[in-house]
């Protein structure tokens, strides 16, 4: 081997180690990273190879490329021709079924019975926005902290003791505050609770070492290639333990092909402060882990059920039942559990969603619910119409059951990310839409919705004579109700009447009123009235 071809390889070889160390590639052969990092490299060979032609030879226009070099540009080519024929075999055109089965999906959901009805404690109202204000405003409370660190954008939604919070790690500022502060690292995580907007930085015993921020050794996807070399890396989250433990959530990715059909083959649970890195099976996640799934990942798997479950032509000329999800997805938490849920539409992409799917992140079980009516982005529209002087912006859709029924409720923000106003919105019919000023609180919107808009025709109305025996009053978010007890019957039931069902007879009622009514019993022994008749 002459000299030059010696000086060639030893160049290669250099310029190899350095690629990997800056690009990270999985040494995988169904991973398309690999392939391009191959790529870059033969190409480098080839021009390193002949760079040492004469300037002679370079003018004349009869020196071909050495054999060498010519084996490269074929294999090269070979690389480019397996990859598509490998690509085409594995590729819906042959494998619609598999396409359409890669996620299992329960179409005979309920969502009255299977959804509980919200609680107004346990709603997340504060969207990943509205969050990173929150977290910012914090960190800016810690003087020694704001000039050396930054927040990160990432904000994991999870469920940490019965609690739903969003959780990011803070960062190095710099390459300087880097070097300056890498010793004691990072000592301190940012958590914002999603339902009253708590924010608070956890401060830790020992400083996180590894993150996005850092350099060399210490950055975070390095320490992750340098552990686990051949593994395809899914998107990264970042959560805690039930002990307020920080780590990092990576799922592993197989592809059927090179870059096709990805699914969640592991998961790595990774300690950032030490280092240390347990690798498990999906099935064997720790309860505590909330996203093992990403949402991009269960969209396109939910995307790939609604095209090809009647077969690959089908999803491209007749579109005969072609479903695919609404742009837009939001998170919701149920029993302990952060799930996926976005709307389900036509093909054609109209403004009404042919119901919902709600997928757990963890477990991945998906459940379709059918509920015909407006689509996200149409209720948003239609919120931010009712108060469009002010030029609020909604937020996308929390779906909720209210009495039963299916029902977005979305916060209107204003300019600066305030949430100025609540706005719920049925489902069913987005013409039906509520808002009420945040300063009242939540339930003040859900009533002022149920007033206008109530959700109770599924019970049965009870006409009744009573005779008020006692009367009082109590007054709740703003709003005065009547407490009646009967003396015409037995004096048991309790009858409740909202001051806006009657509100200009309510305050004329007194001890021993004869009332003629329609109510339906809430529970045992209570009874709301819903008219009083003239």
């Amino acid at each position: 081997m002459d000299k030059k071809r010696i000086i060639s390889i030893a160049l290669t070889l250099l310029f190899t180690v350095v690629l990997y160390y800056l690009t990270l590639p999985a040494l995988n052969f169904s991973s398309p990273g690999f392939y391009a990092f191959i790529g870059i490299i033969l190409i480098f060979y080839l021009i390193i190879d002949n760079i040492s032609f004469s300037i002679q030879s370079v003018i004349t226009t009869r020196k071909t490329l050495n054999i060498r070099s010519i084996g490269i540009v074929y294999l090269v080519s070979l690389i480019v021709v397996a990859f598509i024929v490998v690509n085409l075999i594995c590729s819906p055109f042959f494998n619609a079924n598999k396409y359409a089965n890669r996620i299992s999906i329960d179409e005979t959901g309920d969502f009255s019975k299977d959804i509980s009805e919200v609680d107004f404690n346990r709603i997340p109202l504060l969207d990943k926005d509205s969050s990173e204000k929150l977290g910012d405003r914090k960190m800016g409370e810690k003087n020694e902290w704001v000039s050396q660190f930054y927040v990160s954008s990432l904000y994991t939604q999870i469920t940490y003791n019965d609690e739903i919070i969003r959780v990011t790690p803070i960062e190095y500022a710099s390459f300087i505050k880097w070097i300056t502060n890498r010793k004691d690292g990072i000592k301190g995580y940012i958590s914002v609770n999603s339902v009253n907007g708590d924010a608070s930085i956890k401060t830790l015993d020992k400083g996180i070492k590894y993150t996005e921020s850092a350099y060399f050794n210490d950055k975070l996807e390095r320490k992750l290639r340098f552990s686990y070399p051949t593994k395809i890396f899914g998107e990264i989250s970042f959560e805690i333990d039930n002990d307020g433990n920080p780590y990092y959530i990576v799922p592993t990715i197989k592809y059927s092909g090179i870059g096709l059909k990805r699914e969640v083959d592991e998961v790595i649970i990774f300690n950032p402060i030490t280092g240390d890195s347990n690798i498990y099976e999906v099935e064997d996640v720790p309860e505590w882990v909330d996203h093992v799934y990403s949402a991009d990942l269960i969209i396109e798997e939910v995307d790939n059920w609604g095209e090809y479950k009647n077969g690959f032509f089908n999803s491209i000329f007749g579109q005969k039942n072609v479903v695919n999800t609404t742009e837009g997805y939001n998170y919701l938490s149920y029993n302990n559990d952060i799930y996926l849920y976005t709307g389900i539409t036509s093909v054609s992409n109209d403004e009404s969603n042919l119901g919902f799917i709600l997928a757990n992140l963890r477990t991945k079980e998906t459940i379709f619910y059918s509920a015909p009516g407006a689509e996200e982005f149409s209720a948003m529209s239609s919120a931010e119409g009712l108060v469009q002087e002010k030029g609020y912006s909604a937020s996308f859709p929390l779906l909720i059951n209210l009495e039963g029924k299916p029902t977005y409720l979305m916060s209107l923000k204003d300019n600066a990310g305030l949430v100025k106003m609540y706005a719920f919105v049925d489902v069913t019919d987005y013409q039906k839409v509520k808002t009420s000023d945040s300063s009242l609180g939540i339930m003040a919107a859900k009533e002022a919705y149920l007033k206008e808009f109530s959700n109770d025709t599924t019970k049965e109305l009870i006409e009744e004579k009573i005779k008020v025996n006692t009367i009082k009053t109590a007054i709740i978010n703003g709003n005065t109700y009547y407490y009646l007890t009967d003396s015409l019957h037995d004096g048991l039931d309790i009858y409740v009447l909202d001051i806006n069902i009657a509100k200009y007879q309510a305050p004329f009622i007194t001890k021993d009123s004869i009332l003629e009514i329609e109510c339906y019993e809430e529970e045992d022994n209570v009874r709301i009235i819903k008219k009083i008749k003239q």
